[in-house]
């Protein structure tokens, strides 16, 4: 489901959906809710996410407001060809592309009198979902008769990589030293709903082009008030999520000079 806050939702909306409709009718279906931010707390957190998305017993995908991510994260269920719930607000339109597939509504208000109401659907869902055998599954991969990806078997990580997690390991001991020192670190820009501040005082929104010592650096893709996050695609076509106290984000601008 979206974590963040979405445009056109109140703050903290899904936030509420998760409390009052999705996680009591988890409960009442006899699941255990887990939602990634609530159970990860680490810098790895979309790896995380991918691992709970394929391990999981059961997935219920919020796909109001028709979030990016959310619909990725479902390919993979998809995939896998595992059981997974589909539900959303009556005020997203049905996508395209899942409009074949079953799913229960749900009132984006959250009103006491229809709280109740769409949490008993979503329940129900959820256990009628679990007792489906593999071939009844709500999924693309079954509609359209191909083959389900499979999990590969643990792989040995090689010396390279454990030297870099090692390095990077030792930075995060650093940075919490750091922070238990109350050692202020320089934070190079801002992010406040849909804008960013750099430091420089200019303010930019997703698909301004940004540079950095005068050279074009990328284009701001996309960005996170929660975990203060923007996601770049550099020129050469990378994309990455810098952090505001990063190296990387000194000296960003949308002025090229």
């Amino acid at each position: 489901m979206p974590i963040a806050d979405v445009a056109g939702y109140e703050a903290g909306h899904f936030g509420r959906v998760y409390e009052h409709v999705i996680k009591p009718a988890v409960l009442a279906a006899g699941f255990t809710p887990v939602r990634a931010d609530d159970a990860v707390k680490t810098d790895y957190i979309v790896v995380s996410i991918i691992q709970q998305i394929v391990d999981s017993a059961m997935v219920v995908c919020d796909f109001s407001g028709r979030n990016p991510n959310v619909m990725y994260e479902l390919g993979i269920r998809h995939a896998f060809n595992k059981p997974v719930v589909l539900i959303k607000d009556r005020r997203t339109e049905k996508i395209f592309d899942i409009q074949g597939l079953r799913y229960a509504e749900y009132d984006e208000i959250l009103r006491i009198d229809t709280v109740k109401k769409d949490v008993a659907r979503i329940t129900a869902a959820i256990e009628e979902t679990s007792k489906s055998s593999e071939k009844d599954l709500n999924s693309i991969v079954r509609l359209a008769g191909i083959k389900t990806a499979e999990v590969p078997a643990s792989q040995t990580i090689s010396p390279d990589t454990k030297l870099l997690l090692s390095a990077i390991e030792s930075i995060d001991r650093r940075v919490q030293s750091m922070e238990k020192m109350d050692v202020p670190m320089q934070i190079h820009f801002i992010v406040d709903g849909e804008i960013v501040r750099f430091s420089d005082g200019s303010e930019v929104t997703p698909g301004a082009d940004l540079y950095k010592n005068g050279r074009e650096f990328g284009t701001l893709m996309a960005l996170n008030p929660e975990s203060q996050l923007i996601t770049i695609q550099l020129t050469g076509g990378k994309i990455i999520d810098i952090p505001p106290h990063s190296p990387m984000a000194k000296g960003l601008t949308d002025l090229p000079f």
